[in-house]
C-alpha cells in the first residue's frame, strides 16, 4: 500500500515556495535515525505534501512516480547510502522512462545524515542529526541559499546504479554485522548495536576471528572491459596504462571492491582516487592479511596507506570472476554471495547539494 506523504499536526508550517525552489523530503521510515521525533522537526519546515514517508520498494516507487510528475528542484532523501541509491534508482529511472516521450527535468538531490552509513553524506558535509542540522540543510534548499553542487558518477551492477558495491571481506564485515544486529534485535542492546558499537562487535568478535583462522584470500580475475584503466600511484599520478580486455589482476585476493565517492561508513576513506577523473570509479582489489589491515587501520580509514598489497585502479568498465562465491554488498547492504560481477560507469550522473562549498 502506498504510503501517503506525511501529514503533520503542526498547522503553521513555511508558505509553499516557487517552483524554482520546490523541495522535497523522502525518508525511509526503517532508517535507524528516521524516528517520531525527526519526522514531526522536519513537519515545520516542510509543507505536508512535500514530506513523504517509505516503509519498502514499492513505496519507493510510487513516490519517486509523484516527485517526478510534480518537477521538484530539489529532493532530500533521508537514510543511509542504502536509501540514497534505492530512491536514486527510482527517481532516475523514472525520468529515463518519460524522457522516451517528453522532456523531463533531473532533480538536484539532497542528503539527510540519517542512515548507519553516509558516504554521500560525508562527502558533501551534509549536517549531523543532531540539533537542528538537517533542518537548516532543508531550509538553506528551500530559500536558495546552497553554497554548491557536486556531481557524482554512479555505479552500474546488474541495472542497478549505487556508489560504492564490493566483493570479499567488506562484504563479510557487513554480513557479520546484520549476524550482529538481528541478534540483538529484540533485547536491551538493540539500538547499541545497530550502529557503530554493532559494527566494533562484528569486526571485534566475528570477522576478525575468523580471517585470523581461515585463509581469507580467493582466486581472482579482473579484466578491464573499457577503453582504457589506469593503475594509480601514491601520488595520485597513472603509473601503469591497461587497454580495453587487459588484465588488470589475476591471483589470489581477499577484496575487490569499487566506488564513484572516496568513503565507506563513519568516513572510512576505501577509495582515495575515486572523484579524480570525470566517469570513472577506482577499483580497489587488496591481497593483504588481517594482521597487516590492524597494524595500519588508522592510515587505512584515512587513506593514506598504499602498500604494495593493495591497488588501485580507474576504471570505466571491469568484470571480476572469483574462484568461488564471496560476499557481496551494495552500498553497504548486504547482498548474498556472488562468483561474478560486473562493475560500469553508469550512464547518468547526478547532482547532490554540496554544503562544503564546492561546485564542480
Amino acid at each position: 500500500m502506498w504510503v501517503q506523504p506525511y501529514r503533520s499536526t503542526i498547522e503553521q508550517v513555511p508558505p509553499r515556495l516557487d517552483v524554482d525552489h520546490r523541495v522535497a523530503v523522502l525518508l525511509n521510515a526503517n532508517a535507524r535515525r528516521v524516528t517520531p521525533k525527526v519526522v514531526r522537526s522536519l513537519s515545520h519546515v516542510v509543507p505536508e505534501g512535500d514530506l513523504f514517508l517509505s516503509r519498502s520498494e514499492l513505496d519507493a516507487r510510487r513516490i519517486a512516480q509523484t516527485v517526478v510528475d510534480r518537477g521538484y528542484h530539489t529532493v532530500f532523501l533521508g537514510g543511509g547510502d542504502g536509501t540514497l541509491t534505492c530512491f536514486v534508482n527510482e527517481i532516475v529511472s523514472e525520468v529515463g522512462r518519460r524522457r522516451h516521450h517528453h522532456s523531463t527535468p533531473m532533480p538536484r538531490f539532497g542528503v539527510l545524515k540519517l542512515g548507519t552509513g553516509n558516504s554521500v553524506a560525508a562527502l558533501v558535509k551534509a549536517s549531523s542529526a543532531r540539533g537542528d542540522g538537517i533542518l537548516d540543510d532543508v531550509l538553506r534548499a528551500r530559500s536558495g541559499e546552497v553554497p554548491g553542487t557536486r556531481t557524482i558518477d554512479l555505479l552500474l551492477i546488474d541495472g542497478k546504479r549505487t556508489p560504492f558495491a564490493g566483493l570479499g571481506i567488506d562484504g563479510q564485515l557487513l554480513n557479520d554485522y546484520l549476524s550482529v544486529k538481528n541478534t540483538f534485535a529484540d533485547g536491551p542492546l538493540a539500538k547499541l548495536m545497530s550502529g557503530p558499537g554493532g559494527y566494533f562487535t562484528s569486526v571485534a568478535f566475528k570477522t576478525v576471528p575468523y580471517c585470523l583462522m581461515n585463509s581469507n584470500s580467493v582466486d581472482c580475475e579482473v579484466v578491464n572491459q573499457g577503453q582504457v584503466a589506469w593503475r594509480m600511484g601514491a601520488d595520485g599520478k597513472p603509473a601503469e596504462t591497461f587497454g580495453a580486455g587487459a588484465t588488470l589482476f589475476k591471483g589470489p585476493l581477499m577484496m575487490a571492491a569499487a566506488g564513484t565517492v572516496p568513503f565507506y561508513g563513519y568516513e572510512l576513506k576505501m577509495f582515495p582516487f575515486a572523484g579524480k577523473r570525470r566517469g570513472m570509479f577506482d577499483l580497489r582489489v587488496g591481497t593483504l592479511p588481517t594482521t597487516q589491515i590492524l597494524a595500519n587501520l588508522p592510515r587505512l580509514w584515512n587513506g593514506t596507506w598504499f602498500p604494495e598489497g593493495l591497488h588501485d585502479v580507474l576504471a570505466t568498465d571491469v568484470s571480476i570472476r572469483f574462484s568461488r562465491p564471496m560476499p557481496f554488498q551494495m552500498a553497504g547492504d548486504a547482498e548474498g554471495h556472488r562468483e561474478e560481477l560486473r562493475i560500469q560507469t553508469a550512464a547518468e550522473t547526478i547532482e547532490v547539494c554540496d554544503f562544503s562549498g564546492a561546485s564542480n
